[in-house]
């Protein structure tokens, strides 16, 4: 096996591969410049730069071939199956366009060359270093990211960034966080090889903010890949047990010294317009009930009525006796 590239983000052909024919050559196209693989998650799509026709009347169409190390090159018509890269005007092939095709298996070794034709000339061929993708691979963050508060805590569930099929290749999480007004202090928690993480022995009602981002492992060659952070989302962590306990018994002192204050202030209030709220609360005067009828039945004789209703009073008389001592000689 041949000894690794380097793992990048885009293998840029930059002078590899087969060279260009002679400038002055007319009976050869140019060859396609600066092809590149991309590898993106579960993503493959081999681009590259046009040829420009010259003077050919028709357009250009491009031809695309595969092999794995110990194969022959083959066309990429149908094979993956589903995608169709011979005899093509666009500038790329994708060989995971479809939902059929799932691209070249992910551990192999994959070269790719493209060729240029046009009205029966051809262009040398121009090959791509070969990649494995699970060597060159840009990991995308988490999909899928819920977070559930709980008490002191925050629970993310996730989905990986894209679905693998080898028990050699998994997934490990890391998650950074810290308060929303202490920015400046981040906490990194991880590795996390579940998709379920608990954060937890957070202050409660407080808002963390986070971000999560996954490594990819390769177990069987010893290669990890980091991953790209997610998105900044923030949340508040609930109350717990002791906190709730302690608004209860604030809630409580409050509603007390409220109360307290506000009877204080009545009696103040009482006691300083006395006379005022003895006035308020007296009882209206009275009218007669001889009156009242009257009022009610004017020509009843009133008169006469106060005057049955009243008995004559005898006048009292008090008796004084005074009592003289004559004065001791």
């Amino acid at each position: 096996m041949r000894p690794p590239p380097p793992p990048l983000l885009l293998l840029l052909l930059g002078g590899c591969g087969a060279a260009a024919p002679p400038a002055d050559s007319l009976s050869q196209l140019p060859a396609p410049q600066n092809p590149k693989i991309r590898l993106y998650n579960a993503e493959q799509l081999l681009s590259w730069e046009p040829v420009p026709p010259g003077n050919g009347t028709g357009p250009v169409v491009y031809h695309v071939q595969f092999k794995y190390t110990t194969s022959q090159w083959s066309d990429v018509n149908n094979n993956p199956e589903g995608v169709n890269c011979v005899k093509i005007t666009t500038t790329e092939c994708n060989f995971t366009k479809t939902n059929i095709s799932k691209g070249f298996p992910m551990h192999f070794n994959v070269s790719l060359r493209v060729q240029a034709e046009l009205e029966g000339r051809v262009s040398a061929w121009v090959t791509v270093p070969w990649f494995q993708h699970f060597r060159n691979v840009t990991v995308g963050p988490p999909e899928n990211i819920w977070v559930t508060p709980g008490e002191g805590s925050l629970i993310i569930k996730l989905s990986p960034p894209f679905d693998i099929y080898d028990s050699t290749v998994a997934f490990q999480y890391y998650v950074h966080y810290w308060e929303k007004e202490k920015a400046g202090i981040q906490k990194v928690a991880g590795p996390f090889m579940t998709n379920s993480i608990v954060l937890s022995d957070l202050k409660p009602l407080t808002v963390y903010c986070l971000q999560v981002k996954a490594q990819l492992l390769w177990t069987m060659l010893n290669i990890s890949r980091p991953g790209h952070l997610s998105n900044i989302s923030c949340y508040e962590t609930m109350a717990d047990a002791s906190t709730k306990l302690q608004q209860v018994i604030l809630i409580a002192i409050g509603t007390f010294l409220l109360l307290s204050a506000m009877a204080g202030a009545c009696l103040f209030l009482v006691l300083k317009y006395r006379g005022l709220v003895k006035y308020w609360f007296q009882s209206p005067p009275s009218i007669p009930v001889q009156i009242e009828e009257y009022l009610k039945d004017p020509a009843q004789p009133i008169l006469d009525a106060l005057d049955k209703d009243s008995s004559p009073t005898e006048d009292a008389w008090d008796s004084v006796s005074v009592v003289v001592f004559p004065e001791k000689e």
